[in-house]
């Protein structure tokens, strides 16, 4: 999927003030390790409560070999509040009085690396087997011409961008169909950079040159070194924060795609069976569920089908998935974070 340089610079170009903070990059452990170590240590009794309060709200599962990784990203939250201890830290979150601080320290503790076009072999899949089949059901009058989509877990909007592109290309407004992407993540500093829709111009080299063209514009000026989503694109997509093992539900179902991937692989595995349950009773009944590459579900044979790699969809008459608990839900690594 490398962009040509020529075809990089005929990218069009867009004018705007401003430049936004750089995305966050992928985070080792051996960074953290050297900010945690500057910083304020941390008991093995607030360990154990940080990583307690962490999975109650957003239900991701840090192991203990995380405990250098989890320093060094609250760190910063500790010295911006004057606080001189973790167990002051803890104290300040669960005495009910700060929901923003909350936000905050959800929002150090997501991983937010995410690529355009990720899992090539699930856009293979769509653009030669589910887009054939949307296509041949509506022209039969089997299915309306409108598209749903939900990216959970849509990071920083490359996700949801990614699927915008490869579905306006093959079903075009003009030929009288319609798409509509739901894009969700517990992140608000991440949904802020994808609300944002401005990448460096470097991500340009994962987008096909064709699609590239079309759909996003480069910066010049304050803006050069960036590229943006063009207008197309911000027309489909539309982002709300969304707490996947929170109590709330979307209020709205029947989903073609749901796509959630790198997302489970945080969680434990009650988590990670009630976030599939949610997430397979949300799909339309001819609708897939796209899971990151290191993302499985086992023991769903009567229930789900699985096509290539880490994409399901739900087997004729299985019924709402969301009505029995799932068997088992695994994951690569469930306990990584960062």
């Amino acid at each position: 999927m490398t962009l040509p340089t020529r075809e990089r610079r005929r990218l069009p170009a867009v004018h705007a003030a401003g430049r936004p903070e750089s995305p966050p990059q992928a985070v080792d452990d051996a960074p953290e390790l050297s900010r945690a170590l500057a910083g304020r240590a941390i008991t093995e009794r607030d360990f154990n409560a940080l990583r307690e309060l962490i999975h109650r709200l957003s239900g991701i599962h840090l192991a203990p070999e995380k405990r250098a990784l989890l320093v060094g990203r609250l760190n910063r939250r500790l010295r911006l509040l004057g606080l001189s201890s973790f167990r002051d830290y803890i104290e300040l979150l669960e005495n009910g009085k700060n929901a923003n601080e909350t936000e905050q320290m959800l929002n150090c503790i997501c991983t937010n690396e995410t690529h355009f076009f990720r899992e090539p072999q699930q856009f293979t899949f769509l653009e030669q087997t589910v887009y054939a089949e949307w296509a041949d059901r509506a022209a039969r009058g089997e299915r309306s011409k409108h598209i749903k989509v939900w990216s959970a877990a849509c990071s920083t909007g490359e996700e949801p961008c990614s699927i915008a592109m490869s579905i306006l290309e093959r079903f075009p407004p003009h030929a009288g169909w319609s798409l509509d992407i739901l894009a969700t993540d517990l992140s608000t500093s991440a949904l802020t950079r994808a609300v944002a829709a401005e990448w460096p111009i470097g991500k340009a080299e994962e987008i096909p040159g064709h699609l590239l063209k079309r759909f996003m514009l480069r910066g010049t000026g304050p803006k050069d070194g960036w590229m943006t989503a063009g207008p197309e694109l911000r027309a489909v997509v539309r982002y709300q924060r969304f707490n996947l093992t929170g109590r709330a539900q979307p209020n709205e179902r029947d989903f073609d795609l749901v796509f959630c991937r790198n997302a489970i692989i945080y969680f434990d595995t009650q988590t990670k069976t009630k976030v599939v349950n949610l997430l397979l009773g949300h799909l339309a009944p001819r609708g897939y569920l796209l899971l990151g590459h290191s993302e499985s579900i086992f023991g769903l044979d009567a229930t789900v089908r699985r096509h290539v790699p880490a994409v399901y969809s739900l087997r004729a008459g299985s019924g709402c998935a969301a009505a029995e608990p799932l068997p088992s839900v695994r994951a690569k690594d469930s306990s990584k974070c960062g």
